[in-house]
């Protein structure tokens, strides 16, 4: 074998293919770009977006515009005077003498004020209120309240304590005194008191140290005898 000789394995190499050089070449004429088009002349480049003219979709979009919180709460509302209007018309059960009519969440749903229970209650402040009212919701806005108030009714709204209330009637020193302990408050001071007091069954006696009163007395007894 010489030099001249040497050949690339087959199928190692691949030709490249010309185009234009005639019909027999099997790309000539129209070397492969089709007849006629934007995309068989010379130079042409379509971006990836262009969408053949028609407005593209970047446009059609309506843009994001102002903000929205991601956390914000979906409140089903319900105002004061459709509360008002109802209660009027006994929705809300038998008003009581001198008493204001209750008003909460479960008897908003019975009445068809509020779809379900399924969203947090809101009270806004469209309407008229002329009867006591005493309205359970999540919210209340600052008009609601208002003339919930003004009629001489109460607007109380539903909050989830974050820390352990104390019962009616109870000062909170005596709640203290009286809270009974976990179980690992009550095992914890235990041990405390087993550490601190003399196991009295064994006869163990505390350690007293050295020069202390106790020592003195119990030295000196034995000679005084």
């Amino acid at each position: 074998m010489k030099l001249h000789d040497l050949r690339p394995a087959d199928g190692s190499r691949t030709a490249r293919t010309r185009v234009g050089r005639g019909i027999a070449a099997g790309k000539g004429k129209t070397a492969g770009r089709g007849t006629k088009g934007q995309k068989a002349r010379t130079g042409s480049s379509i971006p990836a977006w262009f969408e053949g003219g028609q407005t593209p979709a970047s446009q059609r979009v309506p843009k994001l515009r102002g903000f929205k919180r991601r956390f914000r709460i979906e409140y089903a509302v319900v105002n004061v005077g459709r509360i008002n209007e109802v209660a009027a018309a006994g929705g809300f059960g038998e008003p009581v003498a001198s008493a204001p009519v209750a008003v909460n969440p479960d008897l908003l749903v019975a009445a068809g004020l509020v779809g379900s229970l399924r969203q947090p209650v809101k009270v806004l402040g469209q309407g008229d209120v002329d009867r006591r009212l005493f309205v359970v919701a999540d919210a209340f806005t600052k008009s609601a309240t208002a003339k919930i108030e003004a009629a001489g009714g109460t607007a109380q709204v539903l909050e989830m304590p974050d820390t352990e209330l104390v019962a009616l009637g109870v000062d909170r020193i005596e709640a203290d005194e009286q809270r009974p302990e976990t179980m690992v408050e009550a095992a914890a001071s235990a041990a405390a008191r087993s550490d601190a007091t003399p196991d009295e069954g064994t006869g163990d006696e505390v350690p007293q140290p050295a020069g202390s009163p106790e020592q003195e007395q119990g030295s000196a007894s034995p000679q005084a005898e």
